[in-house]
């Protein structure tokens, strides 16, 4: 069985191993992990296998330029809200060929937070070939490289676990 409770580094090689053996590569629209997932994900030696394209789409003018987020979502909703890390995620489809693709979008803080959405909310996207797209939401803790690296951990294992699913 897999050992998923490691560092991010042990579950991006976990991952990239299913991605190779599946035949699977991977697309990602980042926001408020700046790149994080795309950076642990290509220093594994051979990404270029299985690493299709990683967006970092940090305004709302990026998000509806690069990933076509429309901008009545942005304000209906907000960045960070599911409807917009589903937008996100659509958005790498439409973009690459990738058969998994991952979308994130969250408020790390230290400021940005309401009590509607305090810091530490990240919305996440997921989709795979097998299963579709899913959203879902999660609370992270502590301070700002706390809450990204936990973000990046939560979206490889996830990540993960989907594709072992399938």
């Amino acid at each position: 069985m897999t050992q998923l409770e490691g560092n991010s580094m042990k579950l991006s090689l976990e991952l990239a191993e299913l991605l190779l053996k599946k035949e699977y590569k991977i697309g990602l629209a980042e926001s408020c992990t700046g790149g994080g997932i795309a950076k642990v994900l290509t220093d594994l030696p051979g990404s270029s296998n299985w690493f299709e394209l990683g967006v970092v789409t940090y305004s709302n003018e990026a998000k509806e330029k690069i990933l076509g987020v429309s901008k009545s979502l942005l304000e209906s909703y907000g960045a960070v809200s599911e409807p917009v890390a589903k937008a996100m995620v659509e958005g790498v489809v439409k973009l690459s060929e990738a058969d998994v693709s991952i979308s994130v979008t969250g408020i790390a803080g230290p400021g940005g937070g309401t009590k509607e959405k305090p810091v530490g909310t990240v919305c996440f996207g997921f989709h795979n070939l097998i299963q579709g797209i899913r959203v879902e939401t999660m609370h992270f803790s502590g301070d700002r490289p706390s809450i990204r690296h936990q973000a990046v951990k939560y979206a490889l294992k996830t990540t993960l676990y989907d594709l072992l699913e399938c």
